[in-house]
């Protein structure tokens, strides 16, 4: 009956230009949590808030689903044209034709892309399980439906990455698997899916991703390291452990969160959701015996064979936050073996740098404790993380006088400093792999553990106006 009533209307724009700072740019189909409330949280069944916010749809003149977006009108346009596509594989159809059925914003679908859309593919890497190109797509990925002139919007000529899994022509099952994850997860500081391609060499099916300029965090750290103070530092910690709070809002865990995997482009992005599961699962997805990762990321308990977790994933964040601050590799000198594995139950860490804040330093002390049960969630970290972010240009805070009496330290550190030349074992090992260790002893603190009072005095001393918490910590940039 509606398009009787608007056949002869010619439709027009009548999208909202959404602030992420007052709503975020796409619904979210049910409460994440139903104890917490924040105003900038858009949900599917609250019409008028998705009519104030996003605008409504040119066609049926119904309220967005997100920015410039509306799911119901887009999915039958997707739908018209399944008949013109394929990617030869029934399963891989299916996959790209359920996410643009069912995108509620542009992030959310992915597109079959031919590869010979793509121009200058060039080898990078190997990663722990495939190959990783870089290309130039002339055409780009879908952005919006240009409502006026009948078409695709899209956002061309970009620099992609290519990823390749091994034997992927059969539809691993990490393949498939990433590729849900991508969808599922709010995409805010994760890398985003535009799509799936196929080497016509190899036949091995492809992820096709948001390319990062900047290198993964060990590279982004030698070549702008000496140029970061440490309220950059704690600016772009905050949007890490954000991708994190995404992660295990969908109630996944990451499982392999270490400095390879967190990419450089401008801003800091969460990579590698292969290894993505259900928080609590017990099953492996790996016929293989042990446990997959990089030795010095991992969380002591997983190393003992216990299920991975949520917490597991922030001990893996304190590895990478004392990296990040201290610019230097852990365990780089040591053979990445059985003994190591050892000592980390026993309670070694990585040294934390003496002109490290304390604040931070007991943070990540608290995130590397022995005792999954001690160590913060996800969200708190990104609480501290924002209100010292928020409080490093405030004289009369405490971070303020630690960053100010910490970066004298490191100036006098670095003017005096002889070039320091680190000796890479040749057993330290830094790509994800499967380990299988045996009569590891049961985890334990040493001299490292925070004490109670140290939390207590941590979080009061960066205490400044209440802060309210965020259901999609996405949608801030």
């Amino acid at each position: 009956m509606q398009k009787e009533v608007y056949k002869n209307e010619k439709p027009v724009n009548l999208w909202k230009v959404v602030y992420p700072d007052e709503y975020q740019l796409h619904m979210t189909l049910s409460p994440i949590d139903i104890n917490e409330t924040d105003d900038k949280v858009v949900y599917m069944d609250d019409l008028e808030k998705r009519k104030k916010a996003y605008g409504i749809c040119g066609e049926c003149k119904k309220p967005g689903t997100g920015e410039e977006w509306c799911q119901p009108c887009n999915a039958k346009k997707f739908e018209d044209n399944f008949k013109n596509w394929t990617s030869g594989n029934k399963d891989i159809d299916e996959l790209i034709q359920q996410s643009q059925i069912n995108a509620i914003h542009y992030k959310r679908c992915i597109e079959w892309i031919p590869f010979e859309k793509f121009q200058d593919v060039t080898y990078i890497t190997r990663g722990g399980l495939g190959k990783i190109f870089s290309a130039q797509w002339p055409e780009g990925y879908i952005e919006s439906w240009d409502i006026e002139n009948e078409r695709w919007e899209r956002w061309a000529n970009v620099t992609v990455a290519l990823k390749s899994l091994d034997d992927s022509s059969d539809m691993s099952a990490e393949f498939v698997n990433e590729i849900k994850s991508h969808l599922q997860i709010h995409l805010w500081d994760i890398i985003q899916c535009y799509g799936i391609t196929q080497d016509p060499e190899t036949k091995d099916f492809m992820m096709v991703l948001k390319y990062c300029k900047d290198g993964n965090l060990r590279e982004f750290l030698k070549k702008s390291g000496k140029n970061m103070d440490y309220g950059d530092k704690i600016g772009f910690l905050s949007e890490i452990i954000r991708g994190l709070i995404d992660i295990h809002h969908a109630e996944k865990v990451h499982k392999d969160l270490h400095s390879g995997n967190i990419l450089f482009n401008k801003a800091p992005y969460i990579s590698d959701l292969g290894m993505c599961q259900p928080a609590n699962n017990e099953k492996q997805s790996d016929k293989r015996e042990g446990v997959y990762g990089v030795l010095p990321y991992m969380a002591p308990e997983v190393l003992c064979g216990r299920p991975y977790t949520k917490a597991a994933d922030i001990y893996s964040f304190g590895i990478v936050m004392n990296e990040f601050i201290s610019e230097e590799t852990p365990y780089e000198s040591e053979a990445h073996n059985h003994m190591l594995a050892v000592q980390i139950c026993k309670g070694l860490r990585p040294e934390i740098s003496k002109d490290t804040p304390k604040l931070l330093a007991d943070l990540i002390t608290e995130c590397w404790d022995a005792d999954p049960e001690n160590r913060p969630t996800a969200k708190e970290v990104h609480h501290l993380l924002k209100k010292m972010n928020r409080a490093k240009f405030k004289e009369k805070s405490e971070i303020y006088k630690q960053i100010k009496e910490c970066e004298e330290v490191r100036k006098k550190k670095l003017s005096n400093e002889i070039p320091k030349i680190v000796q890479s074992h040749p057993h330290a090992v830094y790509t994800s792999r499967y380990l299988n260790f045996k009569n590891l002893p049961k985890p334990i603190n040493s001299n490292l553990s925070l004490s109670k009072s140290a939390i207590v005095l941590r979080s009061a001393d960066v205490r400044e106006e209440p802060v309210s918490e965020c259901v999609d910590c996405g949608i801030h940039r």
